[in-house]
């Protein structure tokens, strides 16, 4: 029979107590067991005494018959100096699983997709409401200049028009150059012209 010295848990919910017994290492964890060489209750400080009490001399013959401690008791045992505890090494203890591995994958990728969508908007060119101000404003400007084209040619037909009814049928070309020359700057000619016209209707009746 294949006997272990290991701890079965007694106490209430979240107050464990246990004991150090040497069972079957078949047996269920608290079931049955063959002796009871102590006890360990880890609610109490790690300088109390009673934290750990364990029976040397009994430890020592179950294992001279070839008992089998858990980690737990071999850690026991060589903090009470019955027994040499041999030092482990597992490098592998720490080395996450499948599937942290594959978290670890994705909460990289996602960084590195967001670090690359930060850095893509940060280089994309900025918007430039000025050149949009500017070719607004271009189609103003060409309709302001052909308007203002229209009606400068239509000033200088009404200046001559007016140049023709001013100019007397006597006059000599220099009276006709100063008259048009009035009539363009809005001088009192063409203020005088109706009252001229006036005066010559009344002479013929």
């Amino acid at each position: 029979m294949a006997t272990s010295i290991r701890l079965s848990r007694g106490g209430s919910k979240k107050r464990p107590y246990y004991k150090i017994v040497v069972a079957d290492s078949r047996a269920p964890r608290d079931g049955r067991f063959i002796e009871r060489i102590g006890s360990y209750n880890p609610l109490l400080a790690k300088d109390n005494p009673e934290r750990i009490k364990l029976d040397a001399d009994r430890a020592k013959h179950w294992l001279s018959v070839g008992a089998q401690p858990s980690d737990r008791v071999a850690r026991f045992l060589d903090a009470a100096g019955v027994q040499e505890r041999a030092a482990r090494n597992n490098p592998n203890k720490a080395v996450p699983g499948e599937k942290a591995k594959e978290r670890a994958e994705e909460k990289a990728q996602k960084i590195a997709d967001a670090a690359e969508a930060a850095a893509a908007a940060a280089a994309a060119p900025a918007p430039e409401p000025e050149v949009v101000a500017e070719e607004a404003a271009a189609p103003e400007a060409a309709e302001s200049d052909a308007t203002g084209s229209v009606k400068s040619e239509e000033t200088t037909e009404a200046v001559a028009e007016a140049v023709a009814d001013e100019v007397p049928a006597e006059a000599t070309p220099a009276d006709a150059t100063a008259i048009a020359e009035e009539v363009a700057e809005g001088g009192p000619v063409a203020e005088e012209a109706p009252s001229a016209e006036a005066g010559e209707e009344k002479a013929e009746g």
